[in-house]
């Protein structure tokens, strides 16, 4: 009797943790379902040149579809060529996709090193860069040490479809809010201001936008936080 209760406490985890796997809707699948409409949509948008009309369309695919599942465990590799998991960082994630042609907005990386110096406690910020290491590294420099800059060299992940699908279905950049057991709270696009908005006005509004988010996503502060940032607006 106590073998099989030893046996049973060894493996009980084990068998508990694969079944919860098991319950869960993935990114990966639901991405597989539902792209290829949205697609058409979005891009018939685009063509008739109705960006509201797209806004409209990612954001109903998103929120209706895309937040709620799981992110898949995927790889990835940090700047000294170490592989890394997602499954890796324990905390909720705050994890957006760059690549070196795809210039961030006005005032969001000052915004995003403020953000990861005031809640690194409690979340793990992550730049992910669809890129080479050397142009990865490069950027990088812009990016506090409290954010951890990884990158992807499709040419070395071609065949993980997960990997494929963040860079190529949702466009960059693009900002994923993951609790600490991966499931996706919220999917939002980059704050882009105007080219003619002053720096400060820029950082304040995708410091507001980016905290709000991380505030009602990630961390139980949301209406102390979101009172705060309505009264700098």
């Amino acid at each position: 009797m106590k073998k099989l209760l030893l046996v049973l406490l060894f493996i009980g985890p084990t068998v508990f943790s694969q079944q919860n796997l098991q319950d869960r809707t993935f990114f990966s699948q639901v991405l597989f379902e539902h792209l290829s409409d949205y697609n058409k949509k979005a891009d018939l948008a685009y063509r008739m040149n109705d960006y509201k009309k797209a806004k409209m369309l990612f954001e109903d695919f998103t929120n209706n579809q895309l937040e709620g599942s799981y992110m898949d465990n995927f790889k990835f590799s940090n700047l000294k060529k170490k592989q890394v998991e997602l499954y890796d960082y324990e905390k909720p994630v705050f994890l957006i996709t760059y690549s070196s042609w795809c210039i961030p907005s006005k005032g969001e990386i000052p915004a995003l090193n403020d953000l990861a110096a005031q809640y690194k406690d409690q979340i793990d910020f992550v730049v992910l860069f669809w890129d080479t290491r050397d142009k990865a590294k490069e950027m990088a420099r812009q990016f506090s040490s409290n954010i951890s800059v990884v990158y992807v060299d499709e040419r070395e992940n071609n065949g993980a479809y997960v990997v494929k699908q963040l860079k190529h279905s949702l466009g960059l950049p693009t900002c994923f809010l993951l609790s600490d057991d991966k499931k996706i709270m919220e999917i939002r696009r980059s704050v882009f201001p105007a080219l003619q908005t002053e720096p400060e006005k820029a950082y304040r509004e995708n410091f507001i936008a980016l905290e709000t988010s991380i505030s009602k996503n990630l961390i139980n502060e949301y209406e102390e936080v979101y009172a705060e940032n309505i009264s700098l607006e």
